[in-house]
């Protein structure tokens, strides 16, 4: 431990940080629909959440060992500046992103921002672009076609085989289907994103020397790093659990238990071979099959636009500010406070912002009576509602994706 200096504690701290965001931001993937259609009450669903994320982030160390030893070439001459930078980026991203209702990728937030300082601190030769394209970006477009699709091929099979049941008998029957699927969305998301913090933390103690190359993350960083995002997940998250809930589709229990059934599916699959996948996609991918599987086909498409849009951004954006404060973190300790000072400042100004128009586990489902919150002078695109390939009048549970 007489490798931990005071920048390296920064760091872990700061990836800690990381790790609350990635809790609150991805707390909707799991349990936005068990909400929506009334299977879980909001704060028991993110307790469930948060206890679930906790015990995934012991069940594998493949995705950690992506990002330590994967992504970033360790022999390159990596060192704690450039992770915090990256980690800087990745934060103002996932929060700016919560503030704007976005279901996007704190995944791909990560990423970006490690690709970005460590090619302006290092060099393009600091990043293994090979396992950027195999693990990180080929999953990026597969894994939502996959989960949307099978979640498509799931809702219609539910609804041939109940066609002739009871409604309110298939409903009871599919809200206690969603308790589970639900949780098991829960474990999975802790196998494959508390791990994304175990490696950014690994890889820091083995550019110090405190850790061999090719080392697995320590146990205290794996219960660190499973704490942080457990306690993230318990906060709930409650602006984007009210987008994927309600935003992208009117889901029923029949869509609900399909879409997470088929989204746990493809996550769990995914760590174990270690991609690191953005869950936020695959389950957004799940529920918008579920929306164009269910009997009348729709999607609200504006919402669904602006989704798309973000997730092409995350990455590129969280790697423009990385790089921009691995510019300023490599210059010295005046470097390192400032971009110290700009997280800080950032993040507590996208939180006050936040509170003008407060959103909780008492109106997560009341789309209809907030407005978006105003932090950009971007026009917000109207959000049809209607079948595949067909636009209606926008509605304001489809607009209201920001509060």
């Amino acid at each position: 431990m007489e490798h931990i200096s005071f920048l390296v504690a920064v760091v872990i701290i700061t990836a800690l940080a990381f790790d609350f965001t990635n809790g609150f931001h991805d707390t909707a993937n799991a349990m936005a629909t068990s909400i929506a259609t009334g299977a879980l009450r909001p704060k028991i669903a993110v307790t469930i959440a948060a206890l679930l994320n906790f015990a995934g982030a012991f069940l594998s160390v493949k995705v950690a060992t992506t990002i330590s030893g994967g992504i970033v070439n360790e022999k390159a001459g990596i060192h704690p500046e450039i992770i915090f930078a990256a980690l800087a980026g990745a934060i103002l991203w996932n929060l700016l992103t919560w503030l704007r209702g976005l279901p996007s990728s704190s995944s791909h937030a990560l990423y970006g921002g490690l690709i970005g300082a460590t090619v302006v601190g290092i060099g393009a030769n600091g990043v293994n672009f090979d396992t950027v394209v195999s693990k990180i970006l080929i999953p990026a477009v597969a894994s939502p076609l996959v989960a949307g699709l099978a979640s498509w091929g799931a809702t219609k099979l539910a609804f041939a085989i109940t066609r002739k049941s009871d409604e309110k008998t298939v409903g009871k029957g599919f809200r206690t289907g969603q308790v589970f699927s639900s949780s098991l969305i829960s474990l999975a998301h802790g196998t494959n994103d508390a791990q994304k913090t175990m490696g950014i933390i690994t890889l820091t103690l083995v550019s110090v020397g405190a850790l061999p190359k090719g080392a697995l993350p320590p146990t205290w960083v794996i219960v660190s790093a499973g704490a942080a995002i457990a306690l993230g997940t318990y906060m709930g998250g409650w602006r984007i659990i009210r987008s994927m809930g309600s935003g992208l589709a009117d889901i029923t229990p029949r869509q609900g238990f399909s879409s997470e059934s088929a989204a746990a599916t493809v996550i769990l699959t995914s760590s174990s071979m270690g991609f690191g996948l953005s869950t936020t996609q695959v389950c957004s991918g799940g529920i918008m099959g579920a929306g164009l599987g269910g009997p009348k086909a729709e999607l609200r498409w504006g919402m669904v636009r602006r989704m798309v849009y973000t997730w092409g951004l995350t990455l590129p954006a969280a790697a423009t500010v990385g790089g921009l404060a691995a510019y300023l973190a490599e210059r010295g300790t005046w470097g390192v406070v400032l971009v110290g000072a700009a997280l800080v400042a950032g993040s507590g100004a996208m939180w006050v912002i936040s509170r003008r128009q407060p959103v909780g586990a008492d109106n997560v489902n009341d789309a209809s009576d907030v407005t978006p919150v105003d932090v950009t002078p971007v026009a917000v695109a109207p959000a049809e509602v209607g079948p595949a390939g067909a636009s209606a009048t926008p509605n304001p549970a489809s607009t209201t994706v920001a509060a």
